[in-house]
């Protein structure tokens, strides 16, 4: 057997902001998309896309070997809100919500996922956050959590 290890673990993420208000503004949006990015790819975590809204994010990465999922949520959420609060892009302190959604993608899905994290704004004029992630955790066969 090769002594090198290979992984392909594709992961779409979501995670929203305390108390899941709408905090975030379009310009600020923006930013913390490319903070994301920039942080992800220093930790050598490839993202394949992102979206910020006002009050989640979507993400698909590639899990690498060398993070447990729970260390990338933590890694990801606790830079970006550092990066939000130290710049002072929101009126009040701003912090991200406890946990987070994490769920399996098939390598034949990568498009249709990017896709779907792509056109969120259009998605969200039909469905809202909690809506959503009541839906992924029922596809996925989790228990739904009495907010």
């Amino acid at each position: 057997m090769s002594q090198h290890a290979y992984s392909k673990c594709l992961i779409h993420m979501i995670w929203g902001t305390k108390r899941r208000k709408a905090i975030l503004p379009r310009e600020v949006r923006k930013k913390v998309s490319t903070c994301l990015c920039q942080y992800a790819e220093s930790k050598e975590i490839y993202m394949h896309i992102n979206y910020v809204n006002a009050d989640h994010v979507h993400i698909l990465i590639d899990l690498p070997r060398h993070l447990a999922l729970q260390k990338v949520a933590k890694l990801l959420k606790g830079s970006s809100s550092f990066w939000i609060n130290k710049n002072r892009l929101t009126k009040s302190k701003f912090g991200w919500a406890r946990g987070y959604g994490a769920f399996s993608v098939a390598t034949s899905a990568i498009t249709k996922v990017k896709s779907y994290i792509r056109n969120q704004e259009e998605h969200h004029r039909q469905k809202s956050f909690f809506q959503e992630l009541d839906s992924f955790l029922s596809a996925y066969g989790l228990e739904v959590h009495k907010r």
